[in-house]
């Protein structure tokens, strides 16, 4: 048994999961509800699904999912927020509007959903006095800064209006900190990959875009020369590091933000070549190279001393483990794509 899943052991608790029907979201309901836990999921479906909600369900059984209510609502409904905090211990907020393009194109939108909805839900567990308040940050509040590895007190210009929104959370998450007594962590994902991920839509996420493209032997598209690079992160990671950040115990523990990697840097060509090897038939399929797009940073890799130090996280997955158990896990999709 691994130490986050001992933490889970000792007692057991009420957790909201905000996003649950999304992509990380429903993996937390998932592992929460395997070991024992009480979940209250929250969505709107805006880019979550209902066949993640009933995978959940499906995969942890009648009994467990007896102790899984799932409300749908939006975090920007200051209402719902408080209704879903009720008797809550912990709180994981994974809910907001996803994609540098997307915030590029509507900055309106990307700020009511990811800086007022999550200004929402602070008061929301404030007012429930949740003991902690667990959120989703990013890697992209590294912005103009170019020094590698990223360490969390050293961050640049915010580079796209979804990056601000982020670096808005964690100023925000640390008020509520010294003005409340809330307690709270944040967690800033590098580039998380896995089961469930969409392979849809505009602001797809790369390696099931990819993926999926390459059954249809459709060309891959690689923005800029494919030496952007990045630090890819299996999602099982994640669910460990969310644990840990609601859970562990020590001074320096909450008020302050954790970087969640690997601590690997991979090209975008690298990754192609990794994805298309476990694609039958697609060995051949060459990308095809398109201008780098605004707001994107140039190179991502994770520093990931502070999370291992103060939470005990450790990484269960490389980028290759994780490939392997998720680009099966989208040729088994009927259709994929």
């Amino acid at each position: 048994m691994s130490t986050w899943q001992q933490l889970l052991a000792e007692k057991a608790q009420r957790w909201l999961v905000t996003g649950a029907a999304g992509f990380i979201g429903s993996h937390l309901v998932e592992s929460l509800l395997k070991q024992g836990q009480t979940v209250v999921g929250l969505d709107n479906f805006s880019t979550g699904y209902r066949k993640n909600v009933d995978a959940v369900r499906s995969a942890v059984g009648v009994a467990a999912a007896a102790r899984f209510t799932f409300i749908e609502a939006d975090i920007t409904d200051p209402v719902a927020c408080a209704k879903a905090c009720q008797g809550v211990q912990r709180v994981l907020h994974q809910a907001a509007l996803g994609s540098v393009p997307r915030s590029m194109e509507n900055p309106r939108l990307t700020h009511v959903n990811n800086v007022d909805g999550f200004f929402n839900m602070l008061v929301a567990a404030r007012d429930a006095k949740v003991e902690r308040f667990v959120y989703a940050s990013s890697s992209s509040v590294y912005g103009s800064n170019r020094e590698l590895p990223k360490q969390e007190d050293k961050t640049g210009q915010c580079l796209s209006p979804y990056a601000a929104s982020k670096a808005v959370n964690e100023t925000y998450a640390l008020a509520f900190e010294q003005a409340y007594g809330l307690r709270t962590a944040g967690l800033r994902y590098f580039n998380v990959f896995g089961p469930r991920q969409d392979p849809n839509g505009a602001y797809a996420a790369v390696i099931p875009r990819w993926t999926s493209r390459l059954v249809r032997g459709e060309a891959c598209e690689v923005y800029g020369d494919g030496e952007t690079s990045r630090d890819f992160c299996y999602v099982d990671n994640v669910v460990q590091a969310n644990v840990l950040a609601a859970l562990r115990e020590g001074a320096d523990v909450s008020g302050t933000v954790y970087n969640v990697a690997v601590g690997t840097k991979t090209s975008l060509n690298q990754l192609y070549r990794g994805i298309r090897a476990l694609v039958p038939g697609a060995s051949a399929q060459e990308a095809k190279y398109l201008p780098e797009r605004k707001g994107d940073i140039r190179d991502s890799l994770a520093d990931i001393s502070r999370v291992q130090a103060r939470l005990g996280y450790s990484p269960t997955h490389t980028l290759q483990q994780g490939l392997e158990v998720t680009v099966p896990s989208f040729l088994s999709q009927e259709p994929l794509g």
